[in-house]
């Protein structure tokens, strides 16, 4: 065991030096920001393992040389050819061992995106709770209308005008159906043992089915991926709303990839994961409008006409409450929503 144990479930990156500023520990977030492993970094120079970066090597060996640490809140390393933005705390530690110098790394984008995430977790249980009052209120006197339209039915003789008394009729039921949807994520998940793939084989089944002739999806599966443990009926909806947001926004015709791989080390909503699953949907559709990036996953706000707008805000609340998330990212001619969904280590 690493005498390190403690630093191996942070997400931020730490590596560890000595007086020659050699690399003497790499935590594994350490390995997935820098993009390589601690076998080839530990036992290097700071600047071989890390080159590009003469600069701040200089200023780590001024902190070795006056024992005195330094913040940066943006820190622009080189990091595999990339320029990456950083927040950097160096720390001087007085230890019997090697480490002399403590490096702490975060990126400055996964700080915004964790600070998204939490408001977006706020704002989503602000939403369901207003759908959930919104729901009754108009639920409420829907059945009224509906039986007093059906007894003016029957007072009516002229067929034309019991037309209208049946549109009431549709329409009231209408709305029923759509109250119950809205009302239905407040029930908790039924969870058992399911494996993606067959989750996803499903949605894609049923978006043939949907939009036959024109539309192709495509699959790309990791086979390697653990079980989950969540309620396959909420996961085959919320990913159906996704790919059907996709497959509508190229009106029926074009191409879908659907991904699944692992993701490590990851944070949703200030909980730590060491591993989540993504499954992505990806279109080459026209992109979501700039417009709507911020609110897309707000009740009734669509994007196309004749839509509801509960497609994906009931798809981020079914993937809630399996502690995950949906994130997306677009641009014209590329869609990608990737639907996150932590793995419970399983213990003995």
């Amino acid at each position: 065991m690493t005498p390190y144990s403690g630093l191996e479930l942070l997400s931020t990156a730490v590596l560890l030096l000595d007086e020659s500023l050699h690399v003497t520990y790499a935590n594994p977030a350490a390995e997935t920001l820098f993009a390589q492993g601690r076998s080839h970094m530990v036992g290097v120079a700071f600047e071989e393992a890390l080159p590009g970066n003469d600069d701040f090597a200089e200023r780590l060996a001024n902190a070795m040389a006056s024992e005195t640490g330094f913040n940066d809140n943006d820190l622009l390393l080189e990091v595999g050819g990339y320029p990456a933005h950083l927040h950097c705390v160096t720390s001087p530690v007085e230890s019997d061992g090697e480490a002399r110098l403590v490096l702490e790394f975060r990126e400055l984008e996964q700080q915004l995106k964790i600070a998204r995430e939490a408001k977006l977790a706020e704002q989503q249980e602000a939403n369901r709770e207003l759908i959930r009052n919104l729901a009754h209120e108009i639920k409420n006197p829907l059945g009224g209308i509906r039986g007093a339209a059906q007894l003016l039915e029957r007072e009516l003789a002229d067929a034309e005008q019991r037309e209208f008394t049946q549109v009431i009729v549709k329409e009231t039921d209408r709305l029923q159906s759509l109250m119950n949807r809205l009302l239905t994520p407040s029930r908790l998940p039924r969870v058992e043992a399911l494996n993606i793939h067959e989750v996803a084989e499903r949605v894609r089944t049923l978006l043939l089915a949907e939009f036959p002739g024109g539309l192709e999806v495509r699959r790309d599966y990791d086979t390697s991926l653990p079980d989950l443990s969540g309620d396959k009926e909420q996961l085959i909806q919320a990913i159906l709303n996704v790919a059907r947001n996709a497959a509508q926004a190229l009106g029926g015709r074009g191409e879908i990839r659907i991904e699944t791989r692992i993701a490590r080390q990851v944070t949703i909503a200030r909980q730590r994961y060491r591993h989540a699953i993504a499954v992505s949907v990806e279109d080459d559709g026209p992109g979501v409008p700039p417009d709507l990036g911020e609110r897309i996953f707000n009740p009734l706000v669509s994007g196309r006409e004749g839509g509801t707008g509960l497609g994906l805000p009931l798809a981020q609340s079914y993937v809630s409450q399996h502690q995950g998330l949906i994130e997306f990212d677009s641009v014209p001619g590329r869609t990608r929503f990737t639907i996150l969904l932590p793995v419970r280590e399983r213990t003995a």
